[in-house]
């Protein structure tokens, strides 16, 4: 017995010791996605970590001093928050919040709040932008329902367009010889037909192709975009640029941006014309919009998006019971919409690897779209 203990002894110390790794707690924090800051008892920046410095877009050398109030309106609903944690000495939290100042427009955002035992007054926030992951995953639904409709449009394409030719065909002869009373039907034939046509082409639109991307400058193709809608359907509405010159390339298809800021912009001025106002305007904006990422399956790992542009109006707004499911198929808000459009422009946004959201309300809707930055390719990917 004593042998196997001196034996099991020898073991024991014969393996290797343990690693103690020391790390900073700021470091720790640091590397966290999720934004955390810590106030003190005057409600000031004492602590600020590297997420939310991309949160508040500003550096920690900035924050860290300022009160939270030079951020915020002084009555915002998240000082309440504060409060409540400090006197209950409990972790609360409010999700769906926005936060909007100055120099700060969050929105969606789920904020916790929890009291800071060891130091009095003290409170540590940490805040999550959740508009993204939901504007993702309202996307990845839309698409989904879209990949649904692909075999259904193959399918169409092959059995539908064919025989519709022939229909065609055989109501414009009946169009040439029929009695002046009989023609009006062929002619309803005939356009009931190229209707049905091009949907089926519409449709196919859906299909999976391989997307040619390259760089692509954005304000020209806004450009593009304002000068057809101004010479169109636009002509009588005002548009507004507010554009960010310094704003690198996208990486993007250009033809197929255009389709998707056309569309947009068409929908802005179908949704003032059905007011009937005649101060209508439409707002084209670009700039950058830090801390947006997407975790993506490839070798670059995750995707950085902080460019953005949006397309405002003034119409009436998107009611609520159907903004959640915008972007699915079928889905209108037009009485003689196919309820395609929206569902064709996310999932070009998704196949750019790009985000796209709305936030509507009566008198203002804003589509959004965080899109991924043009990189020069390395060596090794060349190679």
């Amino acid at each position: 017995m004593s042998g196997l203990r001196r034996a099991f002894g020898m073991v024991r110390r014969s393996s290797p010791p343990k690693t103690v790794v020391k790390v900073d707690h700021a470091q720790i924090l640091g590397a966290l996605p999720v934004a955390v800051v810590m106030l003190n008892e005057n409600d000031a920046f004492c602590f600020v970590n590297y997420a939310a410095e991309e949160f508040f877009g500003s550096s920690s050398a900035l924050l860290v001093d300022q009160a939270l109030s030079e951020i915020l309106p002084a009555d915002h609903p998240v000082f309440l928050l504060i409060e409540r944690a400090r006197r209950d000495g409990l972790t609360v939290a409010e999700h769906d919040m926005v936060l909007e100042g100055p120099r700060l427009t969050r929105r969606g955002t789920s904020v916790q709040v929890a009291p800071l035992a060891e130091v009095a007054g003290h409170v540590v926030l940490t805040l999550q932008d959740s508009s993204a992951a939901r504007a993702l995953d309202q996307q990845m639904s839309a698409r989904n329902a879209a990949r649904s409709i692909t075999g259904m449009a193959a399918i169409l394409a092959h059995e539908v367009k064919n025989p519709l030719s022939g229909i065609r065909g055989a109501a414009q002869l009946l169009e040439t010889s029929a009695p002046a009373a009989d023609r009006e039907l062929a002619v309803l034939i005939r356009d009931e037909a190229d209707r049905i046509r091009a949907m089926v082409e519409r449709m196919e639109t859906f299909g999976e192709k391989k997307l040619q991307r390259d760089a692509v400058n954005i304000h020209r193709v806004l450009e593009h975009v304002r000068k057809l809608a101004g010479s169109g359907f636009a002509a009588r509405i005002k548009f507004i640029e507010t554009y960010d010159p310094s704003l690198p390339h996208v990486h993007g298809n250009r033809d197929q941006l255009i389709q998707v800021l056309l569309n947009l912009v068409k929908n802005a001025a179908e949704s003032i014309a059905s007011m009937d106002r005649s101060d209508g305007e439409i707002h084209l904006a670009t700039g950058f919009q830090h801390g947006v990422r997407l975790s993506a399956a490839s070798k670059r790992g995750r995707a950085n998006l902080p460019l953005f542009v949006s397309v405002r109006d003034n119409g009436p707004g998107i009611p609520d019971d159907i903004r959640r499911h915008l972007f699915e198929p079928f889905i209108s808000t037009k009485a003689t919409g196919s309820g395609l459009g929206l569902a064709l422009v996310a999932k070009i946004v998704a196949d750019h690897g790009g985000l796209i959201d709305v936030d509507s309300r009566p008198g203002r809707t804003e589509f959004r779209i965080n899109l991924p930055v043009f990189e020069e390719p390395s060596e090794s990917e060349h190679s």
